[in-house]
C-alpha cells in the first residue's frame, strides 16, 4: 500500500510538471504570437507610444498596493488636478488623454508620468524627503513634462537614428532594447541627459504657471540634493544633484527678478 500511494505521488508530481511545461510553453506562444503580431519600429508613433504605456502601467498597477493612504491620495491628486488643467492649456493634444492618477507606498519607486498621463507616485518617496506641496508639485511638474514633451517617443526615434536596424524588428524589441540594451543605453544617454534638464526647466514653469511661487520649487531640488547619496555625481544619462538644484535656483531667480506674471 506504501508503495502505491509513492507511485501515485510520483505521477501526481510528473503531471504537475507536465502542466508547468505545457503552460510556460503556452505563455512563451503567446508572447512570440504578439511579438510577431506587434508593429514594427518603423511604424512608431506617439498613437502606439500611448497604447502601449496604457498597459504597461495597467499590469504595474497590478503589482502595487494603491491609494492605501486616502489621505496622502488627496493631496496628490488635488495638486496633479492643477498641474493637468494648466498641461492641457499648455499642451493642447494632451487635453485628450485619459488621465490616471494612484499612489503607492513602495520604497523602490519615486513618481513618473508615463506617456498619455499615467502618474504614479510613492508616498515612501515623498515622506522621506518630506515634501511641501510646492516641492511635491515640482516633483509632479517634471513628470508631466515628460509626457508632455513626448520623450518616450523622442528616445525610440533617437535610437532609430542611431541603429537603423531596429527599423525592421518589432516595436516591442526596440522597447525592451532601449531599457534592457547596455550598448544602445549607453548612445542613448546623451539624449536622455537632455530630456532631464527639460523637463526640470518646463516643470518649473509649467507648475509656476498653475500658481506655484517659483522659489517654493526650488525647494524640491534642495531636499532631493540634500538627500542623495553622490549630491555631486553625474552620470552620462542624468544631472547631478547639485546641478540641477543649481539651476532650479537660477530659474527661479529669473522669474522672480523679472517680476514675470504667470499667464493666465
Amino acid at each position: 500500500m506504501p508503495r502505491k500511494m509513492e507511485t501515485m505521488s510520483t505521477l501526481s508530481r510528473m503531471r504537475q510538471a507536465s502542466n508547468r511545461l505545457r503552460r510556460q510553453a503556452g505563455m512563451l506562444m503567446l508572447a512570440l504570437t504578439a511579438c510577431a503580431a506587434a508593429p514594427q519600429a518603423a511604424e512608431l508613433t506617439q498613437q502606439l507610444v500611448e497604447a502601449r504605456a496604457a498597459r504597461l502601467y495597467a499590469a504595474r498597477l497590478n503589482d502595487h498596493v494603491l491609494d492605501a493612504d486616502a489621505r496622502f491620495t488627496t493631496r496628490v491628486t488635488t495638486i496633479a488636478a492643477t498641474l493637468i488643467a494648466r498641461a492641457k492649456r499648455d499642451y493642447p493634444e494632451t487635453a485628450g488623454w485619459d488621465w490616471e492618477v494612484h499612489t503607492t507606498n513602495d520604497p523602490d519607486q519615486n513618481a513618473d508620468c508615463m506617456a498619455g498621463g499615467k502618474i504614479l507616485v510613492s508616498q515612501a518617496y515623498v515622506q522621506r524627503l518630506e515634501l511641501a506641496d510646492a516641492e511635491l508639485a515640482m516633483l509632479l511638474a517634471h513628470e508631466i513634462e515628460h509626457a508632455a514633451l513626448n520623450h518616450n517617443l523622442k528616445e525610440y526615434q533617437q535610437a532609430l537614428r542611431l541603429e537603423p536596424r531596429w527599423a525592421e524588428r518589432p516595436f516591442l524589441e526596440l522597447e525592451h532594447a532601449v531599457d534592457h540594451a547596455d550598448a544602445l543605453i549607453d548612445q542613448l544617454a546623451a539624449t536622455n541627459y537632455e530630456q532631464e534638464v527639460e523637463a526640470d526647466r518646463e516643470g518649473m514653469q509649467l507648475a509656476w504657471r498653475a500658481g506655484w511661487p517659483p522659489e517654493q520649487l526650488a525647494g524640491y531640488f534642495r531636499k532631493m540634493f540634500r538627500e542623495s547619496a553622490s549630491p555631486r555625481r553625474s552620470k552620462p544619462d542624468y544631472p547631478s544633484p547639485l546641478t540641477r538644484w543649481q539651476a532650479a535656483r537660477a530659474l527661479a531667480a529669473a522669474l522672480q527678478k523679472n517680476q514675470v506674471q504667470a499667464p493666465d
